[in-house]
């Protein structure tokens, strides 16, 4: 696994200062079906091409994860968003709310988007990472599998050292950008049917949520 560092590298960096180049290396990496490790504002995660289905294997084989575990997609803005899954009026209210940031939207997907990724199921998990690496990459690529980087059922992975443990050879780039700033999870919210119903506990409160809803 090769390691790029960030020029600041210390995880609160507003701007991205990585040169084109690398990011033309990991973006040729994305296109070549291979895997990379990415810093979020949460936890650093797994990218892949979500639309491609021997990418999306790798990260379920990488994380020994069961296949029947669906995986979330990381997009940069909400028209990418639009574009592979069903938006109705209380996702868009959580989207302007907190996105970028800590929560994942489960939404009705489109076709596009392969059975394995979701198991099968007819939802998508969908977020917008609060880090300006992450929005260059999927800028540049297009939307990206959004996964912790690390063996499943393990601790968190606030900076790179876990995945570089734990993931090894099986991810071709991890990029090092210092500790997280979340240091914990997004918040899963289930909205697909209109109705609001949070999956998991995570950075954001089920009281922010509410409130967000009402206003």
């Amino acid at each position: 696994m090769k390691v790029v560092k960030c020029a600041d590298n210390k995880g609160v960096c507003r701007n991205c200062k990585m040169s084109d180049e690398e990011l033309d290396e990991i973006v040729s990496v994305l296109k070549a079906g291979e895997l990379i490790v990415y810093p979020t504002d949460t936890l650093y995660g797994i990218g892949a091409d979500p639309f491609n289905e021997s990418s999306v294997k790798k990260v379920f084989l990488a994380k020994n994860r069961p296949f029947d575990m669906p995986l979330s997609i990381a997009v940069s803005n909400e028209k990418m968003m639009e574009s592979v899954a069903v938006l109705n009026n209380n996702a868009r209210k959580l989207i302007r709310a907190f996105l970028p940031g800590a929560l994942t939207i489960l939404l009705t997907r489109k076709p596009s988007i392969p059975d394995i990724l979701t198991s099968g199921a007819n939802q998508v998990g969908i977020r917008i990472p609060d880090h300006p690496l992450a929005i260059r990459i999927i800028d540049r690529f297009g939307p990206i599998t959004s996964t912790s980087a690390n063996l499943h059922s393990h601790k968190n992975p606030i900076d790179s050292r876990l995945p570089l443990k734990d993931l090894r050879d099986t991810v071709k780039i991890c990029i090092d950008c210092g500790k997280t700033v979340k240091a914990e999870p997004s918040t899963i919210v289930d909205v697909s049917d209109g109705t609001v119903e949070v999956i998991r506990k995570g950075a954001i409160s089920q009281e922010e949520i509410e409130n967000a809803l009402r206003e």
